[in-house]
């Protein structure tokens, strides 16, 4: 196979991504990060500033810059790394709901299969068309619940905690209890009552 020609596998030497794999690869990465809900929350409310949009374009291209330009081995735990600390400092927010992991393992497969010319997961991510993602539902019921916060007055006597009215529990007895012969009634404690 001829490595300046491309070849069959449609991977440059020594395992570097051919110019194709690298565009698509960069459209993967923009197709996941538009599917990760995390990212897609701190970009819908500005976590990152009136600059999210553009921060989250910066991710997908540092990522993309990191799969093509590294030298040597790549490893899930600096991606996860990479990941957090760019989520961190662009939108100043932590992930802790282990999406990170998802989406780096994610990448890391992507990146793998572009490698061997393999676009196989990409065009699934294509087709799948666009996600409606928990940020718009979520988005919608914040929206749908601000109608009801109408004066300050509301909000404060809102804040109150006072006891809601509900139906009480009563234990009712199992079986009546019948005095014996001498009139007495054999009481159980509450604590051995259900334990016969």
């Amino acid at each position: 196979m001829d490595s300046a020609g491309g070849g069959l596998g449609d991977e440059g030497p020594h395992g570097v991504l051919s110019p194709q794999s690298l565009s698509v690869l960069g459209e993967g990465i923009s197709l996941v990060f538009s599917r990760w809900t995390a990212l897609q929350m701190a970009v819908e409310n500005a976590w990152g500033g009136k600059d999210s949009r553009s921060n989250s374009e910066e991710l997908a291209s540092t990522i993309l810059s990191w799969f093509s330009q590294s030298k040597g081995p790549l490893y899930i735990d600096d991606l996860e790394n990479m990941l957090e600390e760019n989520m961190e400092a662009l939108f100043n927010t932590e992930i802790e709901d282990g999406s990170i992991e998802e989406v780096a393992e994610e990448l890391m497969i992507m990146h793998e299969a572009c490698l061997e010319g393999n676009y196989e997961s990409i065009e699934k991510l294509r087709r799948s068309g666009p996600v409606v993602s928990a940020v718009s539902q979520s988005k919608r019921l914040v929206d749908d619940d601000s109608e009801y916060e109408s004066s300050d007055e509301e909000a404060s006597e809102m804040m109150v905690d006072e006891p809601m009215p509900h139906e009480m529990v009563v234990e009712k007895p199992k079986q009546k209890q019948m005095p014996d012969e001498d009139g007495w009634s054999t009481v159980t404690s509450r604590r051995n009552r259900g334990k016969k």
